[in-house]
């Protein structure tokens, strides 16, 4: 892609009568956050001098030391069509996070992604990724407040013509084609209210931004449907959750890397040994992938999401699902990332993870065609199936064990990750829920 000039930038907001720009990022958590400039203060914020009080913002830095500074990517640039009018538009910039000296600030996890990227590219290989996002619609109570109650009984590929959640989400496809996004396919989902829309996959940075444009395009379009969004992993008991399946390839030189005619499966050492490195490292960074104590309720069996550690071509049971394209198309699907996460630090962990195994050259075993739901715990055991973790607690205990993953999040961001999640996971084991006391009040 060809990135703009910021003279061609400045030549845009006039032919397009904008009148202020928002400059996003992200913090920790994967929270938007958005300083919004008159474009009368545009060209200060194009040379990096927009400056915010980085001790605002979760996980960044304390108090004595909050200067930070935003410099706008210029290649993010857009025009919001939910805020555009004969009055004036508004354009958004995503932006990456400096110290006071310029340096990119350890906390941004833009930045962090960016230098796994780097990681990738000392080895010639780029990773692109395509996700899969599910959501739900849900109603809305008389004074606007989120419900669950949904607006549909559908189930997997149905068409309502006189479904809300159709409209809205034909909407969202709209809005998501003037954001310049190739929107591959949408669909209602295995639950009622339950919705996915398939964006063509990008280099791993372009898919993080995309991500967040994404939900942030969901949302904004529900409500003028009059309908909540939701990408909580699972909202509601006993039916399915929602994930952000990942497809994930690597490139070499515009070749495919993950491809190869002659060997096994059609999946070249690249392909194998960047597997084993995922499989290696999952327990390791389910905590940034399904960061929520809300994601485990997902990761259960029964309800299509994955549990077991393992891979296949011909089930949707393991961690790891082959698709059936091979040549340039080649690539594997990582199952088990739920649409909460932080995607700038999802992708860097999926990518460290991988290079991790080229690196070391790692081995991925043989892969599992059986219904691994529907085995006992001895037939896994004996085969070397492992599991995701059960609950947050669990997942942050294994990330504070894999160096290799906590390298790609770095010191900084993974300390205040860590921190922020052990509070969160602190405040649900000691509460005391309505369940328990419908199951022990008057038993015991």
């Amino acid at each position: 892609m060809a990135v703009p000039t910021r003279d061609e930038i400045l030549r845009k907001v006039k032919e397009l009568n904008v009148r202020f720009v928002n400059l996003q990022f992200t913090d920790i958590l994967g929270n938007i956050k958005n300083a919004a400039v008159p474009v009368q203060q545009l060209e200060k914020a194009l040379s990096g001098q927009v400056m915010f009080d980085g001790s605002s913002i979760e996980g960044f830095v304390r108090i004595e030391e909050s200067d930070m500074f935003l410099l706008p990517d210029l290649t993010t640039f857009s025009i919001l069509p939910w805020q555009s009018s004969a009055d004036g538009s508004t354009a958004r910039l995503i932006c990456d996070v400096l110290n006071p000296d310029e340096t990119p600030f350890v906390g941004d996890p833009r930045g962090r992604l960016r230098q796994v990227i780097a990681e990738a590219e000392e080895f010639g290989l780029t990773m692109f990724a395509g996700p899969e996002a599910e959501f739900f619609l849900f109603q809305v109570d008389e004074g606007g407040a989120a419900t669950t109650r949904t607006h549909d009984q559908g189930s997997y590929f149905d068409y309502s013509p006189i479904d809300r959640g159709e409209d809205a989400r034909r909407d969202m496809v709209l809005t998501l084609e003037q954001l310049d996004f190739e929107v591959e396919k949408s669909q209602h989902e295995a639950a009622p209210g339950q919705h996915e829309i398939a964006f063509r996959y990008a280099d791993a940075l372009k898919t993080a931004d995309n991500i967040l444009t994404f939900r942030l395009v969901v949302r904004t379009v529900a409500k003028k449907h009059g309908l909540h969004a939701t990408f909580m992993p699972k909202p509601v008991f006993g039916i399915n959750g929602s994930g952000m399946h990942t497809h994930v390839s690597l490139f070499r030189g515009g070749q495919n890397a993950f491809f190869d005619p002659d060997a096994p499966h059609q999946l070249s050492r690249t392909a194998m040994q960047f597997m084993a490195g995922l499989m290696a490292h999952v327990r390791g960074f389910t905590a940034i992938t399904n960061p929520l104590v809300n994601s485990y309720k997902r990761l259960v069996p029964g309800y299509e999401a994955p549990v077991y550690i393992a891979w296949s071509e011909v089930n949707r049971s393991p961690l790891i699902r082959i698709p059936a394209r091979r040549g340039v198309g080649t690539r594997l699907e990582l199952r088990s990332p739920d649409p909460s996460c932080n995607p700038y630090l999802a992708m860097a962990v999926i990518l460290k993870s991988g290079l991790d195994g080229i690196k070391r050259g790692l081995k991925a075993p043989q892969p599992v065609n059986r219904n691994i739901y529907k085995m006992t715990p001895a037939e896994r055991q004996a085969m070397g199936i492992g599991s995701l973790p059960g609950t947050l607690g669990e997942a942050l205990d294994a990330l504070a064990q894999d160096e290799v993953v906590r390298e790609a999040l770095g010191e900084h961001i993974y300390h205040r990750f860590v921190e922020a999640k052990q509070i969160e996971w602190d405040i649900y084991r000691t509460q005391v829920s309505d369940w328990e006391i419908e199951q022990y009040l008057t038993v015991f």
